[in-house]
């Protein structure tokens, strides 16, 4: 198989997949899903920062000779990401309430369903690249990254449904949209294919900013939503969640080399 046919399968999982994923998700009855998400955004957490420690950035450190400017790079990607966010084109909602994007949530919002929609397709447009570029440097390494957005792409999308739902979107043009959205996954994999195949000295760079955008959505977007559960029974579940998501990328990063 191609490099070119294992970044678009892999691209399709962390995009198109994870929406039929959320979509067949939120047939769980109420009760359940509200159960089952913390314990999914838990276990992201630690997909993310395991795929950003253990492979990303070791990937990235021995494909250059220049750590200050690799670590600066990190630097500015974890700003970037604040800044998009800011402009709601990064966005991770994982309830049915957004306040930071859906100031009211049970009001028939069209607009706030399409900056929603925006955020979601220019975020998976990102992680088409970074998911390329990963691939690029090592399969492995690739299917490692497609993991990690896989992981907490799929608590996402949940949240993106709930909240166009409450904005008055049907739920079958919540789920079309969802589905055209997750479809920039494909073009940004696409592009980067094409554009850093003669840039492999800037893969390296590329692969930093891939491990500053799971840092920040794991510390800036998901750790702050489990401070709301404050009892230990809870934090213990959190915990142990957290670390199994860092052993799952741990073990398929070990094992696939």
């Amino acid at each position: 198989m191609s490099l070119f046919t294992w970044i678009l399968l892999f691209s399709l999982l962390g995009g198109v997949l994870s929406v039929l994923a959320a979509a067949l998700f939120l047939l769980i009855p109420g009760f359940t899903r509200d159960r089952l998400l913390p314990h999914f955004v838990s276990f992201a957490i630690g997909a993310l920062l395991g795929a950003a420690f253990l492979a990303l950035l070791p990937h990235s450190l021995a494909g250059t000779d220049d750590f200050h400017l690799l670590g600066m790079t990190v630097l500015l990607g974890v700003l970037g990401f604040f800044l998009l966010e800011k402009m709601v084109l990064w966005r991770h909602c994982h309830h049915e309430v957004c306040e930071a994007h859906t100031p009211e949530p049970h009001a028939h919002d069209n607009a706030a369903g399409t900056l929603i929609l925006i955020g979601d397709g220019v975020h998976n447009f990102v992680d088409g690249v970074l998911i390329a570029a990963a691939f690029m440097t090592d399969i492995h390494l690739g299917i490692v990254t497609a993991l990690a957005v896989a992981a907490h792409e799929i608590p996402q999308e949940v949240g993106d449904f709930a909240v166009l739902l409450q904005g008055g979107f049907s739920k079958r043009k919540a789920f079309l949209y969802n589905i055209l959205a997750s479809l920039t996954t494909l073009i940004g994999a696409g592009l980067a294919y094409y554009s850093l195949a003669d840039m492999q000295q800037a893969l390296p760079y590329v692969l930093a900013i891939a491990a500053s955008s799971f840092i920040y959505i794991a510390v800036a977007d998901l750790i702050p939503g489990l401070h709301k559960r404050v009892e230990f029974s809870q934090t213990v579940q959190q915990i142990i969640l957290i670390l199994l998501g860092v052993v799952v990328i741990y073990l398929a990063h070990s094992t696939l080399h």
